[in-house]
């Protein structure tokens, strides 16, 4: 699973999350970051209100939360949306005996390798390298 490290490092390297069902974050609170949350239709819905966007908890968690506004939330993107976010960029994935190695093109169109044990996490430092 993506690291809170890494997902911290894609948001400030500029990657944005639009919200939407089956999305997992962290609260950014020092008592809370270790809980992973998912949006859901059911349970943890994405509201508007004057201007601004919360995400709303409807009232079926174990604790009072009533909602967190998104700049107090770090998006943990999952494989599927890491890949899609590297795009045409993407030239392989392949496992290795200790890992992930990912291939991909930086902006120059040169190749970058990445490797992680983990697969989310070898896509989000792929994306890193090439953003």
């Amino acid at each position: 699973m993506l690291t809170v490290e890494l997902a911290s490092e894609l948001s400030a390297a500029g990657v944005m999350w639009h919200p939407a069902p089956g999305d997992r974050f962290v609260i950014t609170s020092e008592q809370l970051l270790g809980d992973i949350f998912w949006i859901s239709d059911l349970t943890i819905e994405l509201h508007h209100y004057a201007g601004s966007s919360v995400l709303g908890f409807n009232g079926t968690t174990e604790w009072a939360l009533d909602s967190v506004a998104l700049d107090q939330t770090l998006w943990l993107p999952r494989e599927d949306q890491l890949r899609e976010l590297l795009g045409d960029r993407l030239r392989c994935v392949r496992r290795e005996p200790e890992g992930w190695l990912v291939e991909s093109d930086d902006a120059a169109g040169e190749p970058v390798r990445t490797f992680d044990a983990d697969l989310e996490c070898a896509y989000a430092r792929a994306l890193l390298r090439v953003a």
